[in-house]
């Protein structure tokens, strides 16, 4: 039977993509950062794993990025959530009554531009959004508000104080689907997420893009990221989209050749709209 480790408790974001991906209320772990999560996964604690990568106001989050890269994880499927962020707090409460904000730091930032019309209000950082709505309800703290989802709210007994405060309305938030079963050919997918460095000299990472666009693939994403180990070197996170799968698998074996320390990081459906 699957377990999914998630970041954060029930009530969370991540907790909704588990349930929604998996079409069906499925058991979790309950992760407090995204190192103890892969730790789940690593460690069979859990069957599979779902981990925010990047969301549409605030960015990629790179630290995901090292974590899947430096574990035995493979990426499964991907998952995009609609993010709507609310502010709440115990009932009774308004929001001239509140003096601090509690919630994970992300969500502080995608909700930056609401609070300068608030400069009284401190924002405080918490491990997950709905840990902060349940700490809140458990300690029944006056003067405290939560930025989580409405299923926090609901799940926590609490007073919705203002909805949606997102500095951008359409805000989403991208997860991978991770396991451990490793990569395997998957014919049906039309996405990939590679990783790859190139040599040190002019041109080198144009020649891979045009590999890519040569075999007809669409490039998505790419993100770099520092080599710990290597200084001023970089590693290149990339997604590629591609109508047949054939195409892909020619892609794949001339890259295997041509960039260095080339993997496959997952193949799965796309599943943007």
């Amino acid at each position: 039977m699957k377990t999914i480790a998630i970041q954060g408790i029930k009530g969370s974001f991540h907790h909704q993509v588990a349930q929604e991906f998996f079409s069906q209320e499925i058991p979790v772990v309950e992760c407090d950062s995204f190192g103890s999560l892969i730790h789940s996964l690593t460690h069979e604690q859990s069957t599979d794993a779902v981990m925010a990568i990047e969301n549409s106001i605030a960015g990629a989050i790179l630290p995901n990025y090292a974590l899947i890269d430096g574990h035995n994880v493979s990426i499964e499927g991907e998952y995009y959530l609609s993010i709507q962020h609310h502010l709440m707090a115990l009932k009774g409460q308004d929001l001239d009554a509140i003096k601090e904000v509690w919630s994970h730091p992300m969500a502080h930032l995608q909700c930056r531009a609401f609070f300068k019309d608030y400069p009284h209000i401190k924002l405080v950082e918490e491990v997950d959004t709905a840990y902060a709505a349940q700490q809140i309800q458990s300690g029944q703290l006056k003067g405290i508000a939560a930025i989580a989802s409405e299923t926090a709210a609901s799940m926590y007994e609490l007073s919705i104080l203002q909805r949606s405060i997102q500095t951008i309305k359409d805000n989403s938030t991208r997860f991978f689907i991770l396991n451990t079963s490793g990569i395997h050919t998957n014919t049906t997918a039309n996405k990939a997420s590679l990783r790859f460095t190139t040599e040190h000299k002019r041109g080198s990472l144009a020649t891979i893009l045009n590999v890519l666009s040569d075999c007809k693939l669409n490039l998505t994403k790419i993100q770099s990221m520092p080599i710990v180990q290597t200084p001023w070197k970089y590693a290149f996170f990339v997604d590629v989209t591609f109508e047949q799968y054939e195409d892909y698998a020619k892609a794949k074996k001339v890259m295997a050749i041509m960039a260095t320390d080339f993997k496959i990081l997952g193949e799965y459906k796309n599943m943007k709209i």
